[in-house]
C-alpha cells in the first residue's frame, strides 16, 4: 500500500489558533509547551504510546486531555493545528489523519517559535553540555531581576519547580538543542530559535544516531552561528577549540568567556568555600564582580560565567546578578542530593556523554574530598549505548572509589556489531586499578550498595533516565 506524504504547504501555522492536538505530548518538552499552550487559553489535546507518571499527572492536573495510544480518532475533532512530536514516525495513524483531513502541522520548535518567543527577544543556549543548567541560571537571573522572563527548558528549576513559564517580559529563553526537529524536517532544532542572544558551551561528537562523526556535530553548530544576524549577540567559550574554530570570520557580536588571559568574560580566583563555589569575574579584563554558587566544579563556574555574561549584556547590575547566582537552588536531576540516609549520601546526575562523565566525577570529589565516591553508570542514551566511546569512558571515573556499572537495559535497540560492553569497562577500569564493578540489573546493584557503603560515603547515580527509581531504593535500603 502506498504510503501518503505530508503536503508541505499544510507545515504552516494558521494566524489564528483556538485548538491544537500534540501527537508524542508526553516528552519534557513536549508536556511543558502543552501546559504553555493552555495558559494562553488555547484548547490543548494529546496523545502518547505509554502515559504515565510524572508527565501523566502533570497534564492531567492542568486539565489537558491526553489518550493512551496514537489514533486517527484523536484528530476527529478537526483541531486548528497538530504538533508533531519528535519520536513520531512517518507511519503514525495520527500522520495518516493529518494528510486526510488537510490539519496545519508543526513540529515542537516551530510553535515554540510561534507562542512561546513571538515577538520577544530570544536568548538561545546551545552546545552539547551545560545547555539545561546554563539556560536555567540565565532564566533564573532575568527572573530575579524582575525580567518576567518565558522559558522553556530541559530539566525542572528548583526555583519555579517547573521547567517552563509563560511570561510577560520581554525576552523568551530557550535551550538549543542540535538534535533534528521531526522526521518531516531533519535540520536541527535550534535552527527554528533566531536568537538575539546565544549562548554557545562547547561542541563535542555526541548523538551517534543521527550524526556521523564530529565533523558533522560541527557543521550543524557552525550553521547555527552562521544564521545569526549581524546585531546578534553571540557568548561562546574559548576553552574549546572547536568553538574557536567556528566563531572565526562570523558577522554577530561575539564575547568570548572562559579562563583565558583574553577571554572577554574571564573567570579567576575560583575556589571552594563550602557550601559555596565562589569566582570572581573580569569583563574585558577589567574587574566585574564577585560571585558564588552552590552548582560545584569546574564546569558549572563556566555555565553560571556565561549566564553572567548574557545578564550583564541585558543591562543587569553585577550586584543583582551576584545575589540571584547565589539564590539559584539548581535543576532537578543536575548534581541534586536526593537524601542522605544513615550518613550515605545520594546524588542524581544526567551525566551519559563521556565529558559529562568526567566533569561530574571530578566536581563531586572535589567537593566532597574525604568522602568514599561511589560512581554508578548505566549507560542508555542512543549514544553510550554504541560502541564509539568504549574506549573513552575508562579514564572519565579517575577519582571515583568504587565505579558500578549496570548493562545497558535496552541494548537490542542497537544493532549487534555496534553495541557497548559493560562487561569491557569495568574490565578495562581495573586494569587502571580501580575497583570496578559490573551489574547485570538494578536490583544487584542495590544489595552492593546496601551491603558495602557506610556514613560519610557519597553514591553518585549517573544517568539519563529513571534507572528503575534506584535513587529513592537506595535511600530506602541503606
Amino acid at each position: 500500500m502506498e504510503q501518503l506524504e505530508l503536503d508541505p504547504g499544510r507545515n504552516v501555522i494558521p494566524e489564528t489558533v483556538a485548538s491544537v492536538h500534540m501527537t508524542a505530548v508526553c516528552g519534557t518538552a513536549m508536556g511543558a509547551l502543552a501546559a504553555a499552550l493552555q495558559e494562553k487559553g488555547i484548547v490543548v489535546t494529546g496523545s502518547d504510546a505509554g502515559v504515565y507518571p510524572p508527565m501523566s499527572t502533570f497534564l492531567a492536573g492542568r486539565g489537558i486531555t491526553v489518550t493512551e495510544g496514537f489514533s486517527a480518532a484523536n484528530l476527529a475533532y478537526g483541531p486548528d493545528l497538530v504538533i508533531v512530536g519528535n519520536a513520531v514516525r512517518r507511519d503514525n495513524p495520527e500522520v495518516a489523519a493529518i494528510i486526510k483531513k488537510r490539519l496545519a502541522y508543526c513540529s515542537m520548535p516551530q510553535a515554540i517559535r510561534r507562542f512561546l518567543v513571538e515577538d520577544r527577544q530570544a536568548v538561545v543556549i546551545a552546545g552539547t553540555h551545560g545547555k539545561t543548567t546554563t539556560s536555567a541560571i540565565v532564566a533564573w537571573l532575568l527572573s530575579y531581576a524582575g525580567r518576567d522572563p518565558s522559558f522553556l527548558i530541559g530539566g525542572i528549576l528548583a526555583n519555579f519547580n517547573a521547567n517552563y513559564h509563560v511570561g510577560g517580559g520581554e525576552c523568551a529563553v530557550l535551550e538549543g538543542d542540535e538534535y533534528d526537529t521531526a522526521f518531516f524536517d531533519k535540520g536541527a532544532k535550534f535552527f527554528h530559535y533566531r536568537p538575539d542572544i546565544a549562548v554557545l558551551t562547547g561542541v563535542e561528537f555526541d548523538h551517534a544516531d543521527i550524526f556521523n562523526d564530529l565533523a558533522h556535530v560541527i557543521s550543524v553548530f557552525d550553521q547555527f552561528v552562521f544564521r545569526m544576524n549581524p546585531s546578534s549577540r553571540l557568548i561562546a567559550f574559548d576553552g574549546d577549540p572547536n568553538v574557536t574554530r567556528l566563531i572565526a570570520g562570523k558577522t554577530c557580536r561575539i564575547e568570548t568567556y572562559g579562563e583565558k588571559p583574553d577571554s572577554y568574560w574571564r573567570a579567576e580566583k575560583s575556589r571552594i568555600d563550602f557550601p559555596y563555589n565562589v569566582f570572581e569575574v573580569m569583563k574585558n579584563k577589567a574587574y566585574f564582580g564577585r560571585f558564588k554558587t552552590t552548582l560545584i566544579g569546574a564546569h558549572n563556574r563556566m555555565n553560571a560565567l556565561a549566564a553572567v555574561a548574557v545578564a550583564a549584556g541585558m543591562g543587569i547590575s553585577a550586584e543583582v546578578i551576584a545575589e540571584g547566582l547565589a539564590a539559584f537552588k539548581g535543576v532537578k536531576r543536575r548534581q541534586e542530593v536526593r537524601g542522605v540516609k544513615n550518613g550515605v549520601m545520594v546524588i542524581d546526575d544526567f551525566a551519559h556523554h563521556p565529558t559529562a562523565v568526567q566533569k561530574t566525577v571530578a566536581a563531586v570529589k572535589a567537593f566532597y574530598p574525604a568522602s568514599r565516591l561511589f560512581a554508578v553508570f548505566e549507560p542508555r542514551t542512543n549514544t553510550s549505548m554504541r560502541s564509539v566511546f568504549q574506549d573513552i569512558y575508562p579514564a572519565c571515573f579517575d577519582g571515583a572509589d568504587v565505579v558500578c556499572v549496570r548493562k545497558p537495559p535496552l541494548l537490542e535497540k542497537i544493532p549487534e556489531g555496534l553495541r557497548f560492553s559493560s562487561e569491557k569497562l569495568v574490565a578495562d577500569l581495573k586494569d587502571r586499578r580501580m575497583d570496578a564493578h559490573y551489574f547485570s540489573d538494578t536490583e544487584e546493584i542495590i544489595d552492593f550498595a546496601a551491603a558495602r557503603t557506610r556514613s560519610g560515603d557519597i553514591l553518585l547515580i549517573m544517568s539519563n533516565g529513571g534507572f528503575d527509581n534506584i535513587h529513592e531504593r537506595l535511600l530506602d535500603v541503606l
